[in-house]
């Protein structure tokens, strides 16, 4: 069953309220997609507090105003995730602008970021929540060293 503003994960419940339609609305598209409840809610939690630092006003006022229905509705409109990156490692590789964060085999780098350092963290982050590795690149693109986040 989807989740809305009546019954929806604990985690969620001291989020903004438009940070939290978010997130519910994130992590029903996960589970229709076929991520696992435990999967699903720390990294919706995650992107909706990125989205909203990231939204305009008029975005976050169309999250505020969507009902339970259009939370609960499947969206055919909606960009299929890819699930079966879930069990893939994060690679921090260099980039043009900095360093790039980028599960293995996906098509294009969930963050760019100044700083190796700061890509490290974000990689760490997202690897703990998928419960998968992180491995750093050197700036020639070989492998420096990887950190299993696996429990």
């Amino acid at each position: 069953m989807p989740w809305n503003t009546q019954d929806y994960p604990d985690s969620f419940k001291n989020l903004e309220t438009e940070v939290r339609k978010k997130a519910i609305d994130i992590a029903n598209a996960m589970i229709e997609d076929g991520y696992k409840e435990g999967q699903a809610i720390p990294i919706a939690t995650e992107q909706a507090k990125k989205w909203y630092d990231n939204a305009s006003e008029h975005e976050r006022n169309q999250v505020l105003q969507m009902s339970d229905q259009e939370l609960e509705e499947t969206d055919e409109d909606r960009p299929s995730s890819r699930p079966e990156l879930l069990e893939k490692g994060e690679h921090v590789l260099p980039h043009s602008d900095g360093w790039a964060v980028k599960a293995q085999d996906a098509k294009q780098a969930s963050d760019v970021l100044s700083t190796k350092d700061e890509a490290i963290q974000r990689a760490e982050e997202i690897a703990n929540n998928k419960q998968t590795a992180v491995i750093i690149h050197r700036k020639d693109g070989t492998i420096e060293r990887r950190i299993d986040k696996q429990n």
